[in-house]
């Protein structure tokens, strides 16, 4: 049932797919430590507390 074709597509995929799962997280570990960022992630880890008076009632 499974044809050449579908071999070849899904050998494709697994390839492909994984050197874009490996490009995708390169570029997400760039962002994150890249020094120009470090500012938006300081304020971001400071405001999360900001508007808070305690905890839920």
């Amino acid at each position: 049932m499974n044809g050449p074709e579908h071999d070849i597509l899904v050998a494709f995929a697994k390839s492909w797919g994984l050197f874009y799962l490996i490009g995708l997280s390169i570029g997400v570990l760039v962002y994150t430590f890249w020094p120009g960022n470090r500012k938006n992630f300081d304020r971001a880890k400071k405001s999360i507390m900001d508007d808070e008076s305690g905890p839920w009632a």
